[in-house]
């Protein structure tokens, strides 16, 4: 449902030169590709005390520094799925409550009264994968201090993210941010948003059923595909092909490449069988510099 994942920074001459990079990086860019949409700075970031530039944050994460971290960074990427069904107007203000209720309720888990400082910025970037690219996928880049200040001790004391069996703190995060998203999905999606990507998931589960159901259409480079359709949300669908490709983790899984996206339902149901067909008569496939088939009819 959301990816919540945490790193951290060293207080070294390395790792302050890392931070820094991060965090312009952070400011300045809304993926590898993508320079920022908006200007950088005030404008950006949402400051809960850590700064709203990179010269306060790499600042402050000097002064709370601990003998081992100097700045925690954290990812919260709500999954591009469950993230297409809210209203496009809405999706920037669900990623801000989503980050907003996940960090206070993770310290609130974790017994930290008196909170942790923060700041998030947002990046709006697309997916760029191999089987939906295109699709919104917005979310938060966290950073977080190497210390917390503690009420009783009256000091600030080490923040750290244990993985112990009696206290295991990124699990903790998981389940606080899966909470996070099941409460904002009832309020901006409806309660019925589960059964809807149910369904979802079941008709993409029949479409690949394609594989089993009749022999290979044509062969990409050395791979038997099939042609098909795949359902990309609720409102559209995409042609292209189905085989058995490696994943970015060097297994080879079924996938589908699309050819032609945003179409409706009926219509990309009709061009299939025409795309099948053409791949048949050709028993060869296209491809274009980005790894695609190509569909020219």
């Amino acid at each position: 449902m959301c990816i919540a994942n945490v790193k951290y920074k060293k207080p070294s001459t390395d790792g302050a030169k890392q931070s820094k990079n991060l965090l312009k990086y952070l400011t300045y860019r809304e993926s590898r590709d993508e320079k920022a949409r908006q200007a950088g700075g005030s404008e950006r970031w949402l400051d809960h005390g850590m700064g709203r530039s990179v010269a306060e944050i790499a600042e402050r994460s000097a002064a709370y520094r601990s003998e081992h971290v100097l700045l925690f960074s954290l990812v919260i990427n709500p999954a591009p799925d469950l993230i297409g069904m809210v209203a496009p107007e809405d999706r920037e203000w669900f990623v801000r409550q989503l980050t907003e209720r996940t960090v206070n309720a993770f310290f609130d888990a974790r017994g930290i009264d008196t909170g942790v400082e923060w700041s998030a910025v947002l990046h709006h970037r697309q997916t760029d994968g191999e089987e939906t690219p295109g699709q919104p996928n917005p979310h938060a880049h966290v950073v977080l201090p190497g210390t917390y200040y503690d009420a009783d001790e009256g000091r600030r004391q080490p923040l750290y993210f244990s993985q112990r069996r009696d206290a295991n703190h990124i699990e903790m995060l998981h389940a606080v941010t899966q909470d996070s998203m099941v409460a904002l999905l009832d309020r901006y999606v409806g309660p019925d948003w589960e059964q809807r990507m149910d369904m979802l998931l079941a008709v993409r589960e029949q479409q690949a059923g394609i594989v089993s159901a009749e022999e290979a259409h044509a062969v990409w480079g050395e791979t038997p595909v099939w042609a098909g359709v795949r359902r990309t949300d609720e409102a559209t669908s995409a042609v292209g092909i189905y085989g058995f490709f490696p994943n970015r983790e060097g297994q080879t899984v079924l996938q589908f490449r699309p050819a032609l996206t945003d179409l409706d339902h009926d219509e990309a149901e009709r061009m299939a069988v025409e795309f099948k067909a053409h791949i048949r008569d050709d028993h060869d496939i296209e491809t274009d510099a980005g790894w695609r088939p190509t569909l020219d009819l």
